[in-house]
């Protein structure tokens, strides 16, 4: 009786190795031409690393614009320029008259970091060493330098000197109406727009001004920091 009860269990124990055998075979031989639909999980990881990648590539623009727009540093700590807060847009109607004698608007310079001047035609000696800081600390910036416009706006229609007109060619020389432009543009305590260098930046907006005779090292260090950081604004050519 024991030994017909051991040959059951074993008559029983290769049966279901049978059946677990043809289950597994069934489900290894898959009619041919279909295709297992990915894993959930491998799914999910793929979209991950998409974004992970996307986010990558994203983030030097958006900590850029967080920098310039959000943090804003203040206090002069960081800074040589003194920040226009809130900035300051070009104003919609401030035309200006170009160096053929056409009626333009000033925010058509838009697109450059623009380094104003504002100064009479005549260009005294102090109106020319603004000039003169203005080119060399352009010309310091190196592949960037096409990304930055020199602006001399002039308060009256005269004559510009040849000896400054000559020295200072890409420098923009426009004629605009001063009362227009010192609405616009902020002067320090004691002093007049005409004592300092204004900086605009690709948006048209006023955002910095540079003290009276200022030290123009400290002008292009301002300057390199904002091109640097702000690699998304500003065209070249």
């Amino acid at each position: 009786m024991a030994d017909s009860n051991r040959s059951t269990r074993a008559n029983d124990a290769h049966s279901a190795a049978k059946g677990t055998g043809a289950a597994q075979g069934a489900r290894v031989a898959k009619p041919r031409g279909v295709i297992d639909a990915p894993a959930s999980g491998s799914w999910n990881k793929g979209r991950w690393m998409l974004l992970l990648i996307i986010a990558i590539c994203a983030a030097p623009v958006i900590a850029s614009y967080f920098t310039y727009y959000v943090i804003k540093p203040r206090g002069g700590s960081t800074n040589y320029g003194a920040l226009i807060d809130p900035q300051r847009p070009i104003p919609a109607d401030l035309h200006v008259t170009d160096e053929k004698g056409q009626d333009v608007l000033l925010s058509t310079l838009e697109g450059h970091w623009l380094m104003i001047a504002v100064n009479p035609s005549a260009c005294d000696d102090a109106c020319a060493q603004k000039l003169y800081f203005m080119r060399q600390i352009r010309l310091t910036q190196g592949a960037d330098r096409d990304r930055v416009q020199t602006v001399w706006l002039r308060t009256d229609s005269s004559p510009v000197p040849d000896k400054v007109s000559g020295a200072y060619e890409g420098t923009r020389m426009l004629v605009a109406d001063p009362a227009a432009l010192a609405a616009w543009l902020p002067a320090d305590t004691g002093t007049k727009d005409t004592d300092h260098i204004y900086l605009v930046d690709p948006n048209g907006n006023l955002m910095m001004r540079f003290p009276q005779n200022p030290d123009p090292s400290k002008i292009k260090r301002d300057l390199s920091k904002l091109l640097k950081v702000n690699t998304g604004l500003g065209t070249a050519g």
